[in-house]
């Protein structure tokens, strides 16, 4: 086990800290990078990169985000947060790790094939800080032929290192319908507008939208939270519903949101009541590119997921702005991700190092 690795990733996991605020992280973060022979910047609020010169004509990235999430840690852990109701539950300890683990390989090799950029990442949870570094110009900078990235998960077993081509991790956006309507006392309903029924009214046709789509085509619209009224005997004159849409193609996540809103003006124009609907522009889907996923199949024997995962990740805004694969590195079995006594072997880190080594070396 390479305690290295291991002590990069107890240090980190002691001081979570979340979004784009992130100055113990960054901190630690340049102190391991900056004896290293490589340029040490910031191409973005809160991002730190890391570039190893092997004086070639373009460059590889790979990217590890950084923030933490609002939540208090029961591992009992010797090494658990500092910092009260905040914890690294997804693993991006983990990733920093592996990637602080790939700088120090790459200043022990004097020739690579490639450039090397190694991209740490705020606001992974939040967000998208992805956005933010794609559009500081720093993969055009550094000619980036390809990016790299990886996610610790629980649902594979210790070590396995899985993908799959096309469509891994789904797009996503927040729904939220607002609904105004009229209060008016049960007795006298006829002169209010029932905003909480012209809700339950679009929320039970929605489902039904969703359910006539094709099977195969994987999707999710699914409702969390309904608000509405303020007594038992007067009609509703507001309500709030609030809820997710995912897909993994635009024309499916287009067609359902256009008939959500079309649904939303045959609602009102039946009710009464204003209906407004509005979509949080989330993250695209994870799309991993075949001919990408097949070279790199060349030089490490990847598992291929049985399917895509209807959850989220913002590494798919790289894959926007040039080619990018994602793979998951199996910790299970293990508690969920998010959760306060997520906790995992720290001996599949090295796995996920070597992968990475490998592609530098050997990605023609």
């Amino acid at each position: 086990m390479d305690m290295d690795l291991i002590s990069d990733r107890r240090a980190l996991h002691r001081i979570p800290e979340l979004d784009r605020n992130l100055p113990e992280t960054l901190d630690y973060l340049r102190s391991a990078l900056e004896p290293l022979p490589c340029k040490v910047f910031s191409p973005a609020e809160s991002a730190l990169c890391a570039f190893f010169d092997f004086g070639r004509d373009h460059s590889l990235a790979f990217r590890a985000d950084m923030d933490a999430l609002p939540v208090s840690e029961a591992t009992g852990l010797p090494f658990a947060s500092c910092h009260p109701g905040k914890m690294h539950a997804c693993g991006h300890d983990g990733h920093m790790a592996i990637a602080l683990e790939l700088a120090r390989r790459l200043a022990r090799r004097e020739v690579l094939p490639h450039n090397m950029l190694l991209v740490f990442q705020p606001a992974e949870e939040t967000t998208g800080g992805a956005q933010a570094i794609c559009h500081s110009g720093v993969f055009d900078q550094y000619r980036t032929k390809a990016i790299f990235g990886l996610h610790l998960w629980p649902d594979l077993p210790a070590g396995v290192l899985a993908s799959i081509p096309g469509g891994m991790m789904c797009r996503s956006s927040e729904v939220t319908l607002t609904v105004t309507g009229r209060s008016a006392h049960v007795a006298r309903a006829g002169l209010g507008r029932d905003a909480l029924e012209a809700a339950a009214r679009w929320y039970l046709e929605a489902l039904s939208l969703e359910r006539q789509l094709p099977p195969e085509e994987p999707r999710l619209l699914k409702f969390g939270r309904l608000q509405a009224g303020t007594v038992r005997n007067a009609l509703a004159g507001s309500a709030r519903l609030e809820g997710t849409l995912r897909a993994f193609r635009d024309p499916v996540f287009d067609r359902l949101r256009g008939e959500l809103e079309a649904l939303a003006l045959d609602v009102a124009a039946g009710s009464g009541c204003r209906l407004d609907l509005s979509f949080s522009d989330g993250y695209p889907a994870v799309w991993n590119p075949p001919e990408l996923l097949e070279r790199v199949e060349g030089i490490w024997p990847l598992a291929r997921l049985d399917k895509p995962v209807l959850i989220t990740e913002d590494f798919s805004w790289y894959q926007r702005y040039l080619p990018g694969l994602f793979f998951f590195l199996g910790c299970g079995p293990a508690p969920a991700l998010h959760s306060p006594d997520f906790q995992f072997d720290e001996g599949v880190l090295a796995r996920g190092a070597d992968l990475f080594t490998r592609i530098g070396e050997e990605l023609v």
